[in-house]
């Protein structure tokens, strides 16, 4: 009879951790647990959602779209994304107005390799609900030429390609941990123009986010997280551009447990997304 009650016992908690099962959890920065409703509440209350990702997490690729579609319930959008490129803005409003198709953007403008499958959707909700979609990172190739040679190089940029970066002069703090951290990562051989190229990325994509914004709107943005961890990056641009501005961040992380936050990962953002790292990747 004991024997019996144990194997009842054990099959009903294997049954409840079976449905408690879930590849996420969401925190605070507290790493206290929070539910989804919360954070949809804090983002229908700001200007901004700086969404961090993991690229190639699926997880962080639906919640970005689910979420884009229950703020969009009750207040009006503005997407934009650190997978577009600023000068890639006219091929995007192309789409976005039904003026080219998919195979003409994918062939006129710079994609990354798992649009299809993680961005796609994102632009075209803008698309069939008329909401604008902003690029809003700087070309590349001006990036590049930063990791090289500082700023300064880009004041040979002409007058049209320096309408695809943040403002010159660029402010740069190179004491936000980002950039401190990016040197520590790269090793002692690095250059210090590397964090100034990331500065470049943060301070544009911050620049367009401000130039877009709209009374009684919400931007959401798309960007890999480490561009807004630690409150720094692109939230550090924006309040540099506009210090009463309100922004929420969200960071993504991986964790074999996802019941508890991490010590490493508390302050990390507003909302702390923890998905389970065995999630599948999209690449």
């Amino acid at each position: 009879m004991r024997t019996n009650l144990w194997s009842v016992l054990l099959f009903f908690t294997i049954s409840l951790q079976a449905q408690d099962k879930s590849p996420y959890q969401l925190f605070d920065k507290n790493g206290n647990k929070v539910t989804y409703d919360k954070l949809i509440y804090a983002s229908l209350k700001t200007q901004v959602v700086l969404f961090g990702e993991y690229h190639n997490n699926s997880i962080s690729h639906w919640l970005q779209l689910e979420l884009t579609k229950d703020v969009a319930v009750s207040k009006k959008v503005v997407l934009g994304a650190e997978m577009i490129e600023a000068d890639n803005q006219k091929q995007l409003n192309q789409y976005l107005k039904g003026e080219i198709n998919q195979k003409q953007l994918d062939s006129t403008a710079r994609l990354w390799q798992n649009y299809a499958t993680d961005y796609k959707p994102l632009v075209d909700f803008a698309k069939e609900n008329k909401f604008d979609f902003i690029a809003t990172n700087i070309p590349r190739r001006y990036a590049s030429m930063v990791s090289k040679k500082g700023f300064e190089a880009l004041a040979t940029l002409t007058e049209e390609e320096k309408t695809w970066i943040a403002p010159q002069p660029i402010p740069y703090d190179a004491s936000l941990p980002g950039y401190v951290e990016m040197l520590k990562m790269m090793g002692e051989h690095t250059s210090p123009n590397m964090p100034k190229a990331q500065a470049t990325k943060d301070a544009t994509m911050a620049y367009f986010i401000t130039k877009n914004l709209k009374p009684n709107t919400v931007f959401i943005h798309y960007n890999g997280t480490f561009h807004s961890d630690n409150f720094d990056g692109i939230n550090w641009y924006l309040k540099t551009y506009n210090p009463a501005i309100k922004i929420v961040t969200i960071s993504t992380v991986e964790q074999k447990d996802i019941t508890k936050l991490e010590k490493e990962n508390y302050n990390k953002a507003d909302f702390i997304l923890v998905i389970d790292e065995d999630v599948t990747k999209t690449y």
